[in-house]
């Protein structure tokens, strides 16, 4: 399966390595507990001995969780300095959380209820809250993020396949919070632009009809 933006391969990676980590412990420790149970059954009547101080087993189970452990930590960390650090020519678009859905606003005022995004530039997307807290999710993408009340948020990516691919929000926000889904449309470069010059238009001749209309 071919990674959709540019986090999702660094994003996989930690997740299969914790949980190869995790695997290898719990089969681990499974092994030695059948093991240690058929040893020392009672049957058997072999007695276990205490032991007052083995400095060579102290530091191998002191040593390898502490890098084990540094080595999560450190997938991890990587991964969220790239998502805090957008690039400075990255496009920007306004997100607005609110029961119950998303809305997105372009820098000429465009909006819309569904995400269009130019394939292999990176988007970076400002979050805001309409009422309580929600969380932007694009599975596909590997990012998530919270949009909380009075308080403003950022994420980005740049998407490397084109498709559609489901926006949802991860944080119960009440009622209907299950029903609050998007799409992000990845499109082309020249089918973004031309997507956009059309719905700009459309926008604009909306606003001058309702203007007309008023006065």
């Amino acid at each position: 399966m071919f990674p959709n933006s540019t986090y999702a391969e660094s994003v996989d990676f930690a997740f299969w390595f914790i949980v190869g980590i995790s695997f290898t412990l719990l089969v681990l420790i499974t092994i030695l507990m059948i093991y240690f149970v058929f040893k020392y059954n009672r049957k058997k009547q072999v007695k276990a001995e205490n032991i007052h101080g083995n400095l060579t087993l102290e530091i191998v189970w002191t040593v390898i969780p502490v890098l084990l452990t540094l080595g999560m930590f450190y997938y991890g960390w990587m991964g969220y300095q790239d998502l805090s650090n957008p690039p400075s020519d990255a496009m920007v678009v306004k997100s607005t959380g609110q029961m119950w859905k998303w809305t997105y606003e372009y820098n000429n005022g465009l909006v819309t209820d569904t995400l269009f995004v130019p394939v292999n530039r990176a988007v970076k997307i400002d979050l805001v809250s309409a009422d309580v807290n929600h969380s932007f999710f694009i599975p596909a993408f590997r990012i998530k993020r919270d949009v909380l009340p009075n308080r403003e948020n950022f994420v980005w990516f740049k998407a490397e396949n084109t498709g559609s691919f489901d926006i949802a929000c991860a944080e119960y926000c009440g009622l209907q919070h299950s029903y609050m889904y998007s799409k992000v449309v990845v499109l082309p470069e020249n089918e973004y632009d031309l997507w956009f010059k059309n719905a700009s238009e459309k926008k604009d001749i909306s606003s001058t009809d309702s203007t007309q209309t008023l006065n």
